[in-house]
């Protein structure tokens, strides 16, 4: 490390001294460090850059395992539907109150180096717990491994957006963030198409299905959450290499808490807050269930289910930076908004009312899923102020968490009680409650003279104009 220091920040007077040396002729070049190991360079950023983008691939592999083995998990382990879905909602309860609490944790308890390795412990652990509790045919130990798994996933976001801001400035942190939610997809496309084939394998090996089978099948997908663990410290080795070399502080989040905040949050906030709750509750509960419905409904095999219950994640990948740029260049906001939720529910009714080929209504499901997140999370920057913003996403994210909790084990008490076709009623509901508060939404933000769909040209000119009135 040393003699990466004297290579990078040779000084002034070193250089004097070998002017000295070299009896008043041109000073001898210092040590160059190679580009990939110094910290300005971009072949060095870039390593950095992947190292972040594989931080969440594992807690996002590992999050939808139940969704791609549901037939195993609830055949080895005989429980219903309800108990299936409450791994889910064992993941999202931890959230509901730690999400006011990740940025606050990184900034002053643990800092993001060590935050980051704690949090991808915590990961790993629940995954162990997890695949344990399949292993000795104990239920409630799993759901015990997927709360301690959700103590680690969020807050793990968190810290990795927290290093993205550290390392990359400026227009960079738009594609810096495009890159990571990409690969967040990519993992969990991953697990959906490759977990059922991995059971198989260890089904052949063993000669019988079973709790065991399920259990080594879950401990190899372990391997990606230790993958993550392995980047997160090296990531951390070079973010203190760098800091030393740089002399650059320490990566934060700049959230700001204060739940005494939430008093004077706007009507147009809290409509924001439910359009989120309705809207994710009728997607992510619906790929927990999917793959099961698509070999009942549409008699798939178990591979071209696990395919098609996936496309929602990989369309997700490439066009999440796409509909970012896209918004960012032309601004209306809650438009986008609309269409993505009209198109969602059009999705959710061609699935529940239709025998078209549903390929159709789950490309359909994947690109508005992936054109509502890049125009509705931006939105709460533009209703309140900066100092309440670590606040107003923390809120947003704890009752998401609990939206999700609530409405999985709904799901799979509808599904036990009613089957597939009031459970598709009752997510196009959960639309259509997302629809109105969109419309309701619109309205408000016209009768205020709000901002949230003024176009990208008309806000830059406005800004223009508040920077300078503001000089003067």
């Amino acid at each position: 490390m040393a003699e990466d220091e004297r290579a990078l920040l040779g000084s002034a007077a070193a250089g004097e001294e070998e002017e000295e040396e070299d009896g008043g002729g041109s000073p001898r070049p210092l040590r160059a460090l190679p580009a990939v190991c110094d910290p300005r360079r971009l072949p060095h950023r870039l390593l950095v850059l992947a190292l972040m983008c594989f931080l969440g691939f594992g807690s996002y592999f590992c999050y939808d395992n139940p969704a791609a083995l549901q037939t195993q998990v609830q055949r080895d382990m005989k429980v219903n539907t309800a108990q299936f879905m409450a791994l889910y909602a064992w993941y999202s309860w931890p959230n509901v109150v730690l999400c006011f609490f990740g940025g606050f944790l990184i900034d002053r308890v643990f800092g993001i180096r060590l935050g980051t390795i704690i949090f991808s412990i915590f990961v790993c652990v629940g995954q162990v717990i997890f695949a344990l509790g399949a292993l000795l045919n104990t239920f409630w130990l799993m759901d015990m491994g997927r709360f301690v798994f959700g103590i680690g996933g969020e807050s793990l976001a968190v810290a990795q957006n927290t290093y993205a801001v550290s390392w990359f400035k400026g227009k960079e942190l738009n594609l810096v963030f495009g890159l990571q939610l990409s690969m967040a997809r990519i993992g969990s496309t991953v697990n959906m198409n490759i977990m059922g084939w991995i059971y198989s394998r260890v089904q052949d090996l063993l000669g019988y299905t079973g709790p065991s089978t399920l259990g080594l099948t879950l401990m190899i997908g372990g391997i990606t959450c230790l993958f993550s663990l392995t980047c997160a410290l090296i990531l951390a080795y070079l973010d203190k290499r760098a800091e030393k070399l740089l002399c650059k502080e320490q990566g934060k989040t700049g959230e700001v808490i204060k739940l005494t905040d939430v008093k004077d949050f706007s009507f147009s906030l809290w409509l924001i807050f439910v359009i989120c709750v309705c809207y994710y509750a009728a997607v992510f509960p619906f790929i927990g269930l999917g793959k099961v419905f698509f070999i009942e409904k549409f008699r798939f095999s178990s591979q071209e289910a696990s395919a098609i219950n996936s496309i929602v994640y990989i369309i997700s990948a490439p066009m999440s930076p796409v509909f970012g740029l896209l918004v960012d260049k032309l601004g209306k906001n809650i438009i986008w908004v609309l269409c993505a939720v009209i198109t969602t529910l059009a999705s959710h009714i061609m699935l529940a009312f239709t025998f078209w080929n549903p390929w159709i209504a789950m490309c359909l499901l994947g690109l508005a899923y992936s054109l509502l997140a890049c125009a509705l999370w931006p939105m709460v920057a533009f209703v309140v102020p900066e100092h309440q913003l670590g606040t107003a996403y923390g809120f947003m994210q704890s009752i998401q968490n609990l939206g999700l909790a609530i409405i999985a084990i709904a799901a799979g008490m509808i599904l036990d009680t009613r089957g597939y076709l009031f459970l598709e009623v009752f997510f196009s509901a959960c639309v259509c409650l997302s629809l109105v508060a969109v419309v309701m939404l619109y309205f408000v933000n016209h009768l205020t003279g709000g901002d949230l769909n003024w176009s990208a040209k008309k806000r830059e000119e406005l800004q223009k104009v508040a920077a300078t009135e503001k000089e003067i």
